[in-house]
């Protein structure tokens, strides 16, 4: 079993708990990474832990910050709720139950100025380590720590074998691939985690695959 230093002590940030504000804070950014549109409001449903002890901890402001693109080091994060008032992004928070997922789970939703509606739904797993488990209400796992590429498309035979070949075209090699549908002949979602980092072109290429209905990259960048 391979035990990483930040497993022990955990990740450089702001707050006093890498669970409720590191994680948080990754957890939102990733979050705003995969939904990518402007958006004008953000809601954060806190479950568990979260919803119990979160604001004490912080969270509230890790959850805000990392919507507004800020790291977990950042020293912007404990003023995240007056650089939302500066950017006219409105906020709220409640509590929910999410059912049998992990305590430190929160339901953010994006409401974008297109007039769509955006969710993600994830938990801050320890050590300022994150796992997304849905994505506008579809079953997923995404971990964010590798580049990763998320597609939806329909389930149909050929639209995978497709994908591998496009992006074996343009160099990248596929570290780990996991496909979930909705239900058959319906909807899937694929995650494809990158052993490199890819052009922005990827994703307009991807998308100009015959069943492929959107793409979404998910860039490293915590060390920025």
């Amino acid at each position: 079993m391979n035990i990483s230093i930040f497993d022990v002590i955990g990740p450089i940030m702001v707050g006093p708990s890498s669970s409720h504000t590191a994680g948080a804070a990754r957890l939102a950014k990733i979050a705003n990474d995969i939904c990518y549109k402007p958006f004008y409001k953000v809601t954060f449903g806190l479950h568990g832990s979260f919803a119990e002890t979160g604001l004490g901890h912080g969270t509230d402001k890790a959850l805000l910050a990392g919507t507004l693109g800020f790291l977990a080091d950042d020293e912007r994060l404990k003023d995240a709720y007056e650089y939302a008032r500066l950017q006219g992004i409105k906020y709220e928070f409640y509590e929910t139950d999410l059912g049998d997922v992990h305590e430190n789970t929160c339901l953010i939703t994006f409401y974008n100025t297109d007039g769509t509606k955006s969710e993600v739904q994830g938990s801050s797993i320890g050590g300022g380590r994150i796992l997304i488990t849905k994505l506008d209400g579809a079953d997923t796992e995404i971990t964010a720590e590798q580049p990763t590429i998320v597609i939806r498309q329909r389930d149909k035979r050929g639209v995978i074998n497709s994908v591998t070949q496009l992006l074996a075209w343009q160099g990248i090699n596929i570290a780990v691939m996991r496909l979930s549908r909705d239900d058959k002949g319906g909807t899937a979602t694929t995650v494809i985690e990158t052993d490199e980092v890819f052009p922005e072109h990827i994703k307009p290429l991807l998308e100009q695959l015959d069943g492929v209905n959107e793409v979404r990259l998910i860039y490293v960048d915590d060390e920025e």
